[in-house]
């Protein structure tokens, strides 16, 4: 029987986030200016980040990834295997959500939600900005061509000070998902 890899879960991840119409999938974005890596985000009016631990990876490292994940996301769920289920439940937070991979007869894999993702209370409107880039960042303002100087960590400040947790996210989502559009960065849709 394959063994359930990461490779081998995030095409039926990325099937089954696909079906839900989302404005934009991406994958491996960098995130908490570049201290982790998201397996896969799904965009529809927010970004959520699915981190997936295969049969074979080390579910430990949730622990520290998630932290990041935490500050910078919404909203975020955990796909796994029956293998690290244990580990998981312990170590996953409580408003993360949590889907099990397992072999299905009738194909591949097949996903099982085990619940669902709750609103991160460390979301962290400054750190999430830093998800974007300084041209992304700038649109945001009311003169940038008065901010242009400015530094991405500066901009990210000024933004985060002056709009709601809400409005943040939701522009995050917008611009990622523009992004997307434009540079193709991300599979097809």
């Amino acid at each position: 029987m394959t063994k359930l890899t990461d490779k081998v879960i995030r095409g039926t991840l990325r099937n089954y986030l696909a079906a839900q119409n989302p404005r934009a999938l991406l994958e491996e974005l960098r995130v908490h200016n570049g201290n982790a890596i998201a397996d896969v985000v799904c965009i529809h009016d927010v970004a959520h980040c699915y981190e997936i631990k295969g049969e074979t990876d080390e579910i430990r490292r949730i622990s520290r990834q998630g932290s990041y994940y935490d500050l910078v996301f919404s909203k975020v769920t955990l796909v796994t295997t029956s293998n690290h289920l244990p580990t998981a439940m312990r170590m996953a937070p409580a408003h993360w959500g949590l889907m099990i991979a397992e072999h299905a007869p009738n194909r591949l894999v097949q996903l099982r939600a085990l619940r669902g993702a709750q609103e991160s209370s460390a979301f962290d409107k400054k750190l999430a900005l830093l998800t974007l880039w300084k041209s992304e960042l700038l649109s945001l303002c009311e003169n940038p061509s008065a901010l242009q100087k400015h530094s991405r960590d500066r901009l990210s400040a000024q933004i985060a000070e002056n709009t709601d947790a809400q409005v943040v996210s939701a522009n995050i989502g917008t611009l990622l998902a523009k992004r997307h559009a434009n540079n193709g960065w991300s599979f097809a849709m």
